[in-house]
């Protein structure tokens, strides 16, 4: 059986199951996740939500790059977002490395967003999103800390507006 077997496979098993599922693409808590596509991070489960809640975008890092920008300026404007969470984790693979290491490492002379300190990454991340014109509906962003060993998030930051 190949891996897209097995995934079809686990698909008729989610079908079958007695789980609700929302009808509206709207997060019904106005919420967006920006995280890292690291396997051992279970966004929804580690803040407590449940599907429909919440957008949840990954990327290498979990950093803010145009195409998060694009992502939250429709997840702002056209279904309501007015959150926005920015949460890395320990022992990312992006942390203490440099772009000129992942140039020679991939081939690919791209900005990989490396991470040499999360404190540094996270307010970064969070004055671009805020900064960000296309986003001004957005009353609040936090920075967050997801610990890889223990599961446990720890807030770094946090900026909140009036809207």
């Amino acid at each position: 059986m190949t891996e897209v077997d097995r995934l079809l496979a686990g698909n008729e098993s989610y079908v079958s199951g007695t789980r609700a599922r929302p009808d509206n693409a709207e997060p019904a808590r106005r919420l967006a996740v920006l995280t890292c596509m690291d396997t051992r991070i279970d966004p929804l489960a580690a803040l407590g939500l449940g599907v429909g809640e919440a957008h949840v975008l990954r990327n290498a890092g979990g950093r803010v790059t145009d195409d998060v920008l694009r992502s939250l300026a429709l997840s702002v404007h056209v279904l309501g977002v007015r959150t926005v969470v920015v949460m890395q984790h320990t022992r990312c693979g992006l942390a203490h490395v440099t772009n000129d290491d992942l140039h020679v490492r991939t081939g690919a002379n791209i900005d990989f967003y490396p991470i040499a300190d999360h404190a540094v990454a996270l307010r970064d991340d969070v004055n671009k999103l805020t900064a960000s014109e296309v986003l001004n509906p957005i009353g609040e962003v936090a920075g967050m800390l997801y610990d890889v060993q223990t599961g446990e998030v720890k807030l770094q930051l946090r900026w909140r507006q009036d809207v």
